[in-house]
């Protein structure tokens, strides 16, 4: 299925990235009062990060993803899961029936949809009283190794911004007028990656590539060079898990 952003190239890469924090995701799962055996819908569910986390909880997952690559991956890591069922879609258009998921949830997603329309295409999907879930796992660009590629990248490309996806969805999702008061989660996540993994996960970040245009080599080669010259083999990778939110009217 064909959307604005193709993620093709970079399914096997985003097989490295963090997880969520399993405080957040049990947060989450305490707030909106989910129990075991419910129906809960992932949207752009990627490689099954989330997906993964959601059925451990033996709940009854229904993964949609709209990229062949990226949901070939994600069918691969669930396969022991009976809990958990794949179905090609996007978060405006999910191809699931109405009214039957108790939760529906985005995990680094919500960003690349028309988030209006994803909201509703949700609030078609929920039972009464269901609750929309957004999230992303956000580095602490305080960490000294973070602070400085930053750094990097501010120099070679000033105006380089995150785009939605460190946004607060307050707005957003009150907008919808779906529902009721937003809640704000957050944890904190440390994720140990090799030095090798970190420049990979750095050449498939799509965000950086389309903002630097023709620069972004130079940048990916300055990243490089500055995680090469601190001779370790891993790095430990700060992140907060940012959860957004809401019970639908």
């Amino acid at each position: 299925m064909k959307t604005e952003w193709d993620y093709t190239s970079l399914a096997n890469a985003y097989l490295e990235r963090p997880d969520y924090s399993q405080a957040a995701i049990d947060a989450m799962l305490s707030v909106s009062q989910i129990k075991s055996q419910e129906q809960v819908c992932d949207v752009g569910a990627g490689v099954a990060h989330l997906t993964l986390m959601l059925g451990a909880k033996n709940l009854q997952v229904t993964a949609v993803e709209p990229n062949d690559a990226m949901r070939a991956n994600g069918i691969k890591r669930t396969a022991s899961f009976e809990n958990i069922k794949w179905f090609e879609g996007t978060g405006e258009n999910t191809g699931q029936k109405s009214d039957q998921f108790s939760l529906v949830t985005f995990g680094s997603s919500f960003n690349v949809c028309d988030r209006q329309k994803a909201l509703q295409e949700t609030a078609r999907l929920l039972t009464k009283g269901g609750w929309f879930a957004c999230m992303w796992n956000h580095r602490d660009l305080n960490d000294p190794i973070q602070a400085e590629i930053e750094s990097i990248i501010k120099n070679i490309i000033p105006l380089y911004g995150y785009g939605t996806r460190r946004e607060d969805q307050c707005q957003v999702i009150e907008k919808s007028g779906l529902f009721n008061t937003v809640v704000h989660l957050d944890a904190t996540v440390v994720h140990q990656q090799s030095i090798e993994k970190c420049i990979e996960a750095w050449r498939s970040h799509a965000t950086l590539e389309r903002q630097a245009g023709d620069k972004f080599a130079l940048v990916i080669d300055a990243i490089s060079t500055f995680l090469q010259g601190l001779k370790q083999d891993s790095i430990l990778i700060p992140y907060s898990t940012n959860i957004w939110m809401a019970q639908l009217k």
